[in-house]
């Protein structure tokens, strides 16, 4: 499982020209899930995500989480995060996990990121989203549990 988490002022996600989610300060996260991926392996990264120390302190350290800050997270699910183009040009998704257990697994990170106290915005699994944000210093870190 990955989460590429980006540190952002401000993130939206839009389907058919309507805003159906969006976030002030705090990470956009695109979420993506592989064949073999468990419920465990949600619920750590959620932990760690929650966490994660990204956000500068009074002294200008990055030594403040999202819990710390009162931040939001805005979680997109994103299979193309385990595009494989060792073959070419072309990508190839077989590594992602199928849709079924892609949604369930999305599903159960986003509760358990809420169990951490974080307040949590979505987009649509499977829809065709316009993903917006302001991207904060920029700061873009990749979780992946193996």
């Amino acid at each position: 499982m990955r989460v590429l988490a980006q540190r952002v002022i401000r993130g939206a996600v839009s389907i058919e020209g309507k805003e159906v989610a969006a976030i002030g300060p705090g990470l956009v996260l695109l979420i993506g899930v592989a064949k073999g991926d468990t419920m465990a392996m949600a619920q750590k990264l959620a932990r760690k995500t929650a966490a994660l120390r990204i956000f500068a302190d009074n002294a200008g350290k990055l030594n403040l989480s999202l819990k710390d800050i009162g931040g939001r997270a805005l979680a997109v699910s994103q299979f193309t995060l385990y595009a494989d183009t060792s073959r070419g040009n072309r990508p190839g998704f077989d590594p992602a996990a199928p849709p079924e257990l892609a949604e369930k697994l999305y599903g159960h990170f986003v509760e358990a990121l809420k169990e951490q106290g974080i307040q949590v915005q979505t987009g649509v699994f499977q829809a065709h989203m316009l993903v917006s944000l302001e991207n904060d210093g920029p700061v873009t870190i990749m979780l992946e549990e193996v």
